[in-house]
């Protein structure tokens, strides 16, 4: 592919001005596939509790590249041997780690596809740009995969402390307002080692990794898993849900041209391998479609599409209860059943705006790619055992909360 790119800047209201490196990057940027990210919301339905999260996967990737620009530059200063091919490789390859992101990012993965997620996605996505601008990728898909020599250049794109949740909790924070996820980025970047060819964190970096690590868990609780975001991307989910089972059933209902393929027919990993015209479609469905498909589902006959549809675009969210113990049976059937009598409708209909399930998560995951911290000794220990701040066994527990979604009546 030829280029004629000149020098670009983008002023980001995090970091201020970055500068896009011309050649491929810039070429990346550009293509179309990169460019529907801007469509794409970065925190799905969260602006319905914080208004100011608007943001999208653009900002982020466009933030993870100058992140890692700044930790190419780190690692190079303190004598770790980069090329320009790695380097240019682990640009592309944070560039594009979410590129494979549907409709409102998390909240419908799994939903329009089911058993795909993101990365796979994005990775097949890297393997046909790769194909398009002839080689260029490969590099960056060896390291995407952790299958580049080089181990510490898969821990800068994907590890548990990477350039990907160094911008998110960074820039999360600032749109939704939540002042926990104000992380030290550039002081943790300014730490970065690498030993026995993995990174490491030097050990007057140690108060910030605590603080990274605290900021991750507050976000999730009080912005990721927000009870009411919870709640509405149910909601979202149980409407999709619901198009695909009547368009199954042969109703007529209108859908965007590309979604609707994906709607009606069920793909999977092996059909977008095998298929690259599927890429292509994929690429032209964004948060756009859902929104202008809820207008005309609100009007549609069927009583659960067309209440669920309003609700949403009314932001009448489900009522949510949270407990540490799961809901009995008993609590959704009486539920359900005062629903049916005031609605008329059936329980299978009912099942859509009366629901339980779980949420989870975890601080730290000592199983997965260890946060090790190079102590004054040259001595390498993971964060739990560095950190005298830090229980082993609070930070590796995953917590689980339930939860019971029910209307107002």
């Amino acid at each position: 592919m030829l280029s004629n790119n000149k020098d670009k800047i983008i002023n980001d209201p995090i970091y201020g001005f970055i500068t896009i490196d011309e050649g491929i990057i810039k070429d990346l940027i550009d293509h179309k596939y990169f460019q529907r990210l801007r469509k794409i919301s970065q925190l799905g339905l969260s602006h319905l509790v914080y208004p100011g999260a608007h943001h999208s996967r653009f900002h982020h990737a466009i933030g993870c590249l100058h992140l890692m620009n700044k930790a190419i530059s780190q690692l190079r200063k303190k004598g770790h041997i980069i090329t320009n091919k790695e380097a240019e490789g682990l640009k592309i390859a944070i560039l594009l780690h979410d590129i494979g992101h549907g409709p409102f990012s998390h909240a419908l993965e799994n939903t329009i596809i089911k058993e795909l997620s993101h990365e796979e996605m994005s990775l097949i996505y890297m393997q046909d740009l790769n194909i398009q601008f002839n080689g260029k990728l490969s590099i960056a898909i060896q390291i995407f995969k952790d299958s580049y020599s080089k181990k510490f250049l898969h821990q800068l794109v994907s590890s548990q402390l990477d350039m990907d949740r160094l911008d998110y909790l960074k820039r999360d924070s600032f749109f939704s307002g939540v002042t926990e996820g104000n992380i030290g980025t550039e002081r943790i970047i300014n730490m970065l080692d690498v030993r026995d060819g993995k990174l490491v964190v030097e050990e007057k970096g140690i108060y910030s990794i605590e603080k990274f690590l605290f900021s991750r868990r507050l976000m999730y609780w009080q912005v990721y898993l927000h009870k009411t975001v919870v709640s509405a991307e149910q909601m979202l989910i149980k409407i999709i849900e619901r198009v695909k089972f009547l368009l199954k059933s042969k109703n007529k209902i209108f859908v965007t041209a590309s979604l609707e393929i994906f709607l009606k027919q069920d793909f999977n990993k092996k059909d977008f391998r095998n298929n690259s015209e599927l890429i292509h479609l994929f690429s032209e469905i964004d948060d756009y479609d859902i929104y202008t498909c809820l207008k005309y589902w609100k009007k549609n006959e069927d009583f659960v599409l067309s209440e669920l549809s309003k609700m949403m675009l009314n932001r009448n969210i489900l009522k949510t209860k949270i407990s540490k113990k799961d809901f009995s049976k008993n609590d959704k059937e009486k539920l359900i059943d005062n629903f049916c009598k005031l609605k008329k409708c059936s329980t299978k209909e009912a099942e859509y705006f009366i629901f339980s399930n779980k949420i989870s998560n975890s601080t730290y995951n000592i199983q997965q790619s260890n946060i090790n911290i190079l102590m004054k000794d040259e001595k390498i220990l993971d964060i739990t055992l560095a950190s005298d701040q830090f229980d082993i066994k609070v930070l590796n527990k995953t917590v689980n909360k339930y939860f019971l979604c029910y209307p107002t009546v």
